[in-house]
């Protein structure tokens, strides 16, 4: 009953809702900014490399890896899994496109989380986010706290449900599996492992999570080019496919909750997060120069998750000669498709990789969770609200390993859907200051600077508490 209450909103959302809104958005953003996701990926890649402005705060890439590592999770591979089997090849497609224009949608938003953000005065460190632009350009904290609570439940629920679900649905090719036990003790070891590491605060996240994204993320685009580089004489195929069956607005528009065009946007924007309004509260935790920076870096995260690393997973599942069928749903496929390709070390390896991704995606959504908690209290929670907080989340890792495939993706989809609803409108109001400063540190750059912001240059003194 409430599998089906939540499937059939979820479908609503992305029927008449969130697939307008999302792609209105982003070629707004892309006009505007004037294709920022194109002009400036050199520029996004130039200033990942660079040191935090204090020593020892949080850098560029830091910030950067945080947000990959809840974006480049179990659903870069299950969930390209699934789109490809329900929705088809040109579920892929979409899932392209609402990455490319999404770019533009994550600058504006992790450029406006710098442009309000906030500093802590005892350490030093800033801190911002959705919820901290809207209050403060708005002036509305009840709209502010309403999106920090989406947010817990979406990241702390919805999301981390999805993840743990996802890990152990791999297991279920192996001997030992068994579907009325298995589920709930790889649950238990996953909850317990995510606990110890986030007892130990943001900067063991930060560190865990920079040490693993990179390697995880790695190894994985090398297996995948390694199977497309086996079955390369089926690469036109598969290109073929993907855009003639994106384009059969016939199949789209007679029954569209079940085409490829929903499943690729609902697949991309779980993956990449493009205008949700998560990766601001990383974003926001920078120490750079200028707000446009961490903006670059943000778009170029959308890119490294869906253009890459779903990109690496459409590619190894379509070329491995094994067809997606509705069966097939979820890790199966995946399992599937490498043992076609490398035999018995083929599931091995994809257990492996979904181990690391279910692991740094845990952690780097209760990450954006501690900020959320941090607004709506007006304060960092006491110690032990922190702890009993932990211990909840874990209980609801624990419970999503147990749930059904259809109930946790569904739930999913509509507290993303949920955040988005409250986090697109707002920076489509809020866009001229985040525009105003992409102008500011384009015209530094060109002039030979290293850009450096100030608030007045926009005509936002006064409106801000960190640039003055």
């Amino acid at each position: 009953m409430l599998g089906d209450l939540i499937g059939t909103l979820s479908n609503y959302l992305y029927t008449y809702i969130l697939v307008i809104l999302l792609i209105a958005a982003g070629l707004y953003f892309t006009i505007r900014t004037r294709f920022v996701q194109f002009r400036m990926v050199r520029e996004s890649i130039r200033v990942v490399g660079e040191r935090p402005e204090q020593e020892g705060a949080v850098s560029s890439f830091q910030a950067l890896m945080v947000s990959t590592a809840s974006r480049v999770g179990t659903g870069n591979i299950v969930g390209i899994s699934t789109a490809v089997c329900l929705g088809g090849y040109g579920a892929v497609f979409w899932m392209w496109l609402i990455a490319i224009i999404g770019g533009a949608s994550a600058f504006i938003e992790s450029t406006l989380a710098q442009i309000y953000k906030r500093r802590n005065p005892e350490t030093g460190e800033s801190y911002g986010g959705p919820s901290y632009y809207i209050e403060a350009a708005l002036h509305s904290r009840p709209l502010a706290v309403l999106f920090a609570i989406t947010l817990i439940l979406t990241y702390a629920g919805g999301f981390n449900m999805v993840a743990s679900y996802n890990l152990q649905s791999t297991f279920s090719g192996y001997s030992f599996y068994d579907p009325a036990t298995t589920p709930w003790v790889i649950g238990a070891i996953l909850a317990v492992l995510v606990g110890y590491c986030l007892m130990g605060g943001g900067k063991r996240i930060m560190k865990v999570t920079s040490t693993l994204v990179p390697f995880m993320g790695g190894m994985y685009v090398l297996v995948a080019l390694i199977v497309v580089v086996l079955h390369i004489q089926l690469l036109p195929q598969v290109l073929g496919r993907i855009f003639s069956e994106a384009f059969d607005f016939q199949a789209i528009f007679a029954g569209f909750t079940g085409s490829a065009m929903m499943y690729g946007i609902k697949r991309g924007l779980f993956s990449n997060e493009a205008g949700v309004g998560s990766a601001p509260n990383a974003a926001a935790s920078a120490h750079v120069s200028h707000p446009a920076k961490q903006g670059l870096v943000q778009m170029l995260s959308v890119f490294i998750d869906t253009l890459l690393i779903c990109s690496a997973t459409a590619f190894m599942l379509l070329c491995s000669g094994v067809e997606p069928t509705k069966g097939l749903e979820g890790a199966p496929y995946v399992q599937a498709a490498l043992q076609n390709v490398f035999g018995a070390a083929g599931p091995v390896f994809i257990t492996v990789a979904m181990v690391l991704f279910a692991f740094t995606t845990l952690i780097g959504n209760l990450y954006y969770v501690d900020n959320a908690l941090n607004y709506i209290v007006g304060r960092v929670p006491s110690r032990e609200f922190m702890v009993l907080f932990r211990i909840n989340a874990m209980i609801v890792i624990f419970i999503g390993a147990g749930q059904s495939i259809d109930l946790v993706w569904n739930l999913a989809d509509v507290l993303m859907g949920l955040m988005a609803l409250i986090n697109l409108p707002v920076i489509l109001i809020l866009a001229r200051p985040a525009l105003d400063a992409m102008k500011d540190y384009s015209a530094q750059r060109k002039a030979g600077k290293n850009p450096v912001f100030k608030a007045k240059d926009i005509g936002l003194e006064g409106k801000t508490e960190y640039w003055q």
